[in-house]
């Protein structure tokens, strides 16, 4: 089974991982198990980690999803939490 990529389309044929690029996994929280797609992101933006935009967090439509990376795993974030 291939991975879905946060953002990709739901009616997409292939929203899997795309060669060259760069992933986190999302661990945990209404995102659990997608990948991000960080290609092109600074060291200060990796740190940092992302709001990402979901209708199924606890804010509903427009609320965020909260992501940071794992201090011993930056290959994965976990959830800190939605905000609205």
């Amino acid at each position: 089974m291939r991975r879905r990529v946060y953002g990709a389309d739901h009616d997409d044929p292939d929203p899997g991982p795309r060669p060259g690029r760069v992933y986190r996994e999302l661990v945990g929280g209404p995102l659990d198990g997608l990948l991000l797609d960080v290609t092109g992101w600074t060291p200060a933006a990796l740190s940092d980690g992302a709001g990402l935009v979901t209708e199924i967090g606890a804010y509903g439509p427009g609320g965020r999803a909260e992501y940071g990376p794992r201090p011993d795993e930056p290959d994965k974030w976990d959830w800190r939490g939605d905000t609205p």
